[in-house]
């Protein structure tokens, strides 16, 4: 199946926008064909301001998210492939998604990170799953 990523991105960005709040993003800088300023960026990502006030022709496409928006003053064009996209969320009560790897993406914990970190998830049960299994968080 394709990116569910996409699609929950425009959703998130409709959803706070149409109530009354302000859309970030956090991107990771270090993903290939980031075009963001580099002089904002912080241990790796950017927070971005997405709002219609503060961007200019936003396309949040299946693949990238691009727009023009001004960076102290000096415009610029924004590329974001759609996988460099962390989180999206409202600026006024941070409610949105936190976006984890999906299947077939690069594996952020590297090798053997699977769930060696976070617990099996499976409360003491054994059985057949399959180690890449969705997991779902609970977005407040």
């Amino acid at each position: 199946m394709t990116s569910s990523r996409p699609y929950l991105v425009r959703a998130f960005n409709e959803w706070i926008l149409d109530n009354d709040c302000t859309p970030y993003i956090v991107v990771d800088a270090g993903v290939q064909g980031v075009q963001v300023p580099t002089e904002h960026v912080a241990n790796g990502q950017i927070v971005l301001n997405i709002s219609p006030g503060a961007v200019r022709g936003l396309v949040i496409g299946n693949g990238a998210l691009e727009f023009s928006a001004r960076f102290g003053g000096v415009p610029m064009q924004v590329f974001i492939p759609l996988q460099a996209v962390m989180a999206v969320y409202a600026k006024e009560n941070g409610e949105g998604m936190v976006f984890g790897s999906e299947p077939g993406s690069p594996d952020p914990e590297g090798p053997g990170g699977k769930d060696s970190e976070h617990g099996s998830g499976d409360n003491g049960q054994s059985g057949d799953r399959p180690s890449g299994r969705p997991t779902l968080k609970v977005v407040k």
